[in-house]
């Protein structure tokens, strides 16, 4: 059975502007997803002093705790969104995780931050996931990795954006009325996503078919796991992103521990060259990934392959020179190199399965990822940095945040493993897309 895809959406029309419109809502969300979810990586200096904890406590905090309810409530929302109205289960999500943030201030002791932190998981896994498959209606196949790299770039507005206003509102009035600046503005945001942003036709660009199949999550995870390049590439996101977080969300700590910065003047640089190189690598890994992936899907996933190899030997200046300035240079440049990941990985996985299937296939690439990434890269930084700190003193965090990258750098082997398995799988992808 041959099932071709059509060159004009079999859904409604929609208009540049209405696209472009839902497309920068969406991304401007997910800026506001990760204000609230990494405002604590700029506030767990003071928070570690008033609360005595260690850094052990603050990658559970950070990491482990918040991925766990993250990507156990994702997967039936992620369901849920495959057969409901998609931007109001955003908006929902966003009025959720946006109060249990503002909440946050209000935290007396480790166990309240912890139960404060994880309401904001269960609000957040509900927002990506509905996203990209929004965003897999709103645009075509051949602008899909762009389209979703732009989505992916809110990733870093946040981190800017939450490094700048975490760090200021935390200097001037302490982190209690930072958690609570960041918190509130997501609820407006939500009233103005459901009243302005429209939910686009499911399976817009796909034949009459296609849209119309419905398969359950039985058979959206029998068809994942047959995927051998889905597999790998999961795995392959799933360490990069425990590099990432790794050592991305110790990087303020390493900026004032081990280079004697303030609170604000680390917001500010991490901000600009953390935030601004994170935006630049994730628009860049889609866009290339759409150029090159014409010719040969593939590209999908070299892209971040050549990335990730390049990643590691940059890291050594970043994290072992004395010197300020190359350190923030070097950041830069691997910020944008462990960032092209995301956007190829989104469509070349969307791409594999129809329709009905996206939102679900998102948030098991997310469960993975997460897990790995968010769950496990910062408890094992953090303990790492315990464990080595009788040894290195106040340089254990320095190495503990080398030794994740280390630790991570078998996902180049699983990228091109997945790109050697992704034309048999692209071939017979037919199968679970519906009748003709």
């Amino acid at each position: 059975m041959s099932i071709s895809t059509p060159t004009q959406p079999c859904g409604a029309t929609l208009s540049p502007r209405v696209t472009g419109y839902g497309l920068f809502i969406l991304t401007l969300v997910y800026a506001f997803n990760f204000v609230d979810r990494q405002i604590l990586v700029i506030l767990q200096e003071p928070i570690k002093v008033e609360m005595a904890l260690s850094d052990a406590q603050l990658g559970l905090l950070s990491g482990f705790s918040f991925a766990l309810v993250y990507i156990t409530a994702g997967i039936p929302i992620a369901y849920w969104a495959d057969r409901s109205n998609r931007r109001n289960i955003i908006a929902a999500a966003l009025t959720v995780w946006s109060g249990m943030t503002a909440l946050s201030g209000l935290a007396q002791n480790y166990s309240q931050l912890l139960l404060a932190r994880i309401g904001v998981g269960i609000g957040e896994a509900g927002g990506s996931p509905p996203a990209h498959s929004m965003i897999s209606d709103y645009y075509p196949p051949a602008r899909r990795g762009t389209a979703l790299a732009i989505y992916s770039t809110g990733v870093h507005v946040g981190i800017l954006l939450g490094f700048v206003l975490g760090g200021l509102l935390a200097q001037a009035y302490g982190w209690r009325v930072a958690f609570m600046g960041v918190g509130l503005p997501g609820i407006v945001l939500a009233v103005i996503m459901v009243l302005t942003v429209r939910e686009p036709p499911r399976g817009r660009w796909e034949t009459a078919a296609q849209a119309a199949y419905k398969p359950d999550w039985k058979e959206t995870l029998a068809a994942l796991s047959s995927y051998r390049s889905f597999r790998y590439l999961a795995l392959a996101g799933g360490l990069t992103a425990f590099v990432g977080y790794g050592s991305g969300n110790f990087a303020p700590s390493f900026m004032v521990r081990n280079h004697g910065f303030e609170m604000g003047e680390v917001g500010i640089i991490l901000a600009v060259f953390g935030g601004g190189g994170g935006m630049l690598g994730t628009f860049l890994g889609g866009f290339l990934a759409d150029k090159m992936g014409v010719r040969d899907k593939r590209w999908y996933l070299w892209v971040p392959a050549i990335s990730g190899a390049l990643t590691l030997p940059l890291g050594f200046p970043y994290l072992l020179s004395h010197d300020t300035t190359v350190v923030i240079g070097f950041m830069f440049v691997v910020t944008i190199m462990i960032n092209t990941y995301l956007g190829p990985l989104l469509a070349i996985s969307h791409t594999l399965v129809p329709p009905a299937m996206r939102s679900l296939t998102s948030a098991v690439l997310f469960f993975v990822l997460n897990i790995i990434g968010l769950g496990l890269g910062p408890l094992t930084t953090g303990l790492l940095s315990d464990f080595y700190l009788p040894y290195f003193g106040p340089d254990s965090l320095r190495y503990a945040m080398l030794t994740t990258g280390v630790i991570g750098s078998p996902a180049v082997l699983f990228y091109f493993l997945a790109a050697r398995h992704l034309p048999e799988d692209l071939a017979n992808s037919v199968a679970h897309r519906g009748a003709a």
